[in-house]
């Protein structure tokens, strides 16, 4: 029988997980190999410099370029508060002095006598790296970052909008086929990852962003309720850094699907349980799942896990589900597997498969636009 190779999505109770935690610009890694870490630990920073703010300062006083130097009461690099008198000059055959003040909080970084300028830093910006997982660190990058070790529960999602989240673990409904409605929604979810079943409405939506949750897992969404929910027409090629009120995660597909039974299954087992999640998502090259990441307290991060999840053959009667439009989102099952290439509408020369949706349609579409639902 005709069988292909695609990787899915990982469901699993117990993974083993590493992260690279890596700061944007050199700066100092603040733990060292074989350290336990907590997800909420800062683990590496840096100090991103602070805008420039450049000031005609001889104009402001009425001096010439070349007296600025002696007008100054500052020196360069040294502190400055907003509002603090930094030159002073005398006008008018001196029987007027003249201040200048400084807009920010910062320093004074460089000054010129041929332009009679100065530069004004504001301070320093801190930039931190969370751990984002509990575990070990296993090795450090110097002046970078490190990589951390795991052993957890994991959940991967088609789709998901939103950066790094941690909270504890809640469900919200009874089961993956109940649809989240406001009024399971209530002050005990705040600050929690929760987990809302098959979808979701608007309402709802709102209420969890009043309550205040940090994460929600569903099992699908209409597209208008996400389009309500992130305030424009997003496209699923790379998301993560959108300005929404909480991380959301789907675990199977746009439209009304419910939540896959193993997976609610998993999370109704781990409930009250840490998690760390995540809706970066990018399905073109280098691959990133929206996903969850449950720290059991009965592992050992150092264990080693066999990882079952990298095996999975594409055969007549698996289930996938397509990552490529127009039929993203939609799950089926293989019907065919050609053997020979065929030429598709973008005149690539691709190998193909032929999948049977949910609602009984017949499509053809490249092996490359599938993936397993791994369990």
């Amino acid at each position: 029988m005709a069988h292909a190779y695609t990787p899915g999505l990982k469901v699993s109770e117990k993974a083993v997980i590493r992260k690279e935690r890596k700061l944007p610009l050199w700066g100092d890694v603040l733990v060292n190999k074989g350290d336990m870490v907590n997800a909420e630990d800062v683990v590496a920073r840096a100090l991103l410099p602070g805008p420039v703010h450049p000031k005609n300062l001889a104009g402001e006083l009425g001096i010439p370029p070349s007296e600025l130097k002696n007008a100054l009461i500052v020196k360069k690099g040294e502190s400055i508060k907003k509002g603090q008198v930094i030159a002073r000059a005398k006008v008018f055959f001196g029987l007027f002095k003249v201040e200048a003040t400084s807009p920010i909080d910062g320093y004074l970084e460089d000054f010129s006598e041929i332009t009679g300028q100065v530069i004004l830093r504001e301070n320093p910006i801190p930039v931190e790296v969370l751990a984002y997982l509990d575990g070990v660190v296993e090795e450090v990058i110097p002046r970078e970052g490190v990589i951390i070790r795991t052993v957890a529960g994991l959940v991967q999602g088609i789709f998901g909008v939103g950066g790094e989240k941690i909270g504890t673990l809640k469900v919200a409904v009874d089961s993956p086929y109940e649809i989240l409605k406001s009024d399971r929604i209530n002050e005990n979810l705040k600050g929690a990852i929760v987990v809302g079943g098959r979808t979701a409405d608007i309402e709802a939506i709102n209420k969890a962003a009043e309550v205040g949750i940090k994460a929600l897992v569903l099992g699908s969404i209409d597209d208008g309720v996400l389009r309500e929910f992130v305030g424009y027409d997003i496209g699923v090629a790379i998301t993560g850094n959108e300005n929404v009120p909480f991380t959301l995660i789907i675990t199977e597909g746009f439209g009304d699907l419910p939540m896959a039974e193993r997976t609610f299954n998993l999370f109704k087992k781990f409930e009250g349980l840490k998690a760390s999640a995540n809706g970066a998502t990018q399905i073109r090259a280098g691959v990133q799942r929206p996903e969850v990441i449950i720290f059991r307290k009965d592992v050992d991060p150092f264990e080693e896990v066999e990882d079952k999840l990298e095996s999975g053959y594409l055969d007549i009667g698996t289930t996938v589900r397509i990552i490529r439009d127009p039929y993203f989102g939609e799950i089926g099952t293989v019907i065919d597997l050609p053997n020979e290439p065929i030429v598709i509408e973008t005149e690539s020369k691709v190998r193909v498969l032929k999948v049977r949706l949910m609602d009984g349609r017949e499509v053809v579409i490249p092996r490359a636009n599938v993936e397993l639902i791994e369990t």
